[in-house]
């Protein structure tokens, strides 16, 4: 009996860990961050705890819901891509329709979490963001159009429109304007990953922007969104939700990105492209805790 428990405490880990890797943990850390920052902005002070963690548990699960019916959707193009080859599904790790059974799953949970532990408004938003980011994005524009990122990533701008509606049970405009800031960030974040993985997409057929419309492009068009990001997250400073902390270090925070941009734009080299790709997510991430730190200071 010892020896057979033994044995299978190596299986069960590598099961558990296969079924949480379609949930993709790394973007999903990401989306509960901002999730959390818009409820500590929202909330203009102390936070309840139970409301804390029930909107971030039903966060993930949402989270988790949209990237694992993604993951099973997208099964035949991730064999196809080296990026993507080594997830569960491509390796047999999990099979389809337990993949697909977890998400819709995950997917139920979070309404039940959120609907009973928070309120209805968070509970139907992270729904629409699940529906969104499987129908319109993953079985309709991701393999139909370059703009798949730039009208897909409202999906996952979505999380903090469920942070605030945790707290205050309703929407303001500094969640529209957060929800924008996500927004206009996505494309060049997501485009400089397609200029690295470019014939990754263009072998999987996944009409890309660099696939479709070449380099020059996609340079051009993520200077141009990086422009509207940094013009888009100086509007909570303008409207008097953050103050002067704020103003400074988003400008700050601008202008390397921009850097990172601008450098992109002279060599144009794979190099560059990651640089800009890691800086995106580092100036996400900085933005939101700065948030939280210039509504604690006021």
């Amino acid at each position: 009996m010892q020896r057979a428990t033994i044995l299978s405490t190596p299986v069960s880990r590598a099961s558990v860990s296969a079924y949480v890797s379609l949930m993709k943990p790394h973007v999903t850390i990401l989306l509960l961050g901002t999730t959390l920052a818009a409820m500590a902005v929202a909330a203009d002070g102390a936070l309840a705890l139970g409301t804390v963690f029930a909107t971030l548990l039903g966060g993930a699960m949402a989270a988790g819901s949209a990237n694992a019916i993604n993951c099973y959707w997208d099964r035949d193009i991730d064999r196809i891509m080296s990026r993507t080859r080594g997830r569960s599904l491509p390796a047999g790790r999990v099979s389809d329709a337990h993949a697909l059974v977890f998400g819709v799953a995950l997917g139920g949970g979070s309404f039940v979490v959120l609907g009973v532990f928070v309120n209805l408004l968070s509970a139907l938003l992270a729904l629409s963001a699940i529906l969104f980011y499987v129908f319109i994005y993953t079985m309709w524009l991701k393999r139909t159009t370059p703009q798949n990122i730039v009208i897909g990533g409202a999906a996952g701008a979505v999380p903090v429109l469920v942070g605030w509606a945790a707290v205050t049970d309703r929407l303001a405009l500094p969640a529209l304007l957060m929800f924008l800031i996500i927004f206009l960030w996505t494309p060049p974040h997501f485009w400089a990953l397609s200029l690295v993985l470019k014939h990754d997409y263009a072998r999987a057929g996944v009409p890309m922007l660099p696939v479709v419309r070449g380099e020059r492009e996609t340079h051009r068009q993520i200077v141009l969104y990086t422009v509207a990001l940094i013009a888009g997250s100086l509007t909570l400073f303008l409207i008097h939700t953050m103050g002067a902390f704020y103003l400074v270090f988003t400008l700050l925070l601008g202008a390397s990105l921009f850097g990172a941009v601008v450098w992109l734009l002279r060599t144009r080299t794979l190099r560059s492209a990651r640089m800009v790709f890691w800086c995106s997510n580092y100036y996400l991430a900085l933005l939101f805790a700065v948030m939280v730190l210039d509504r604690a200071l006021r």
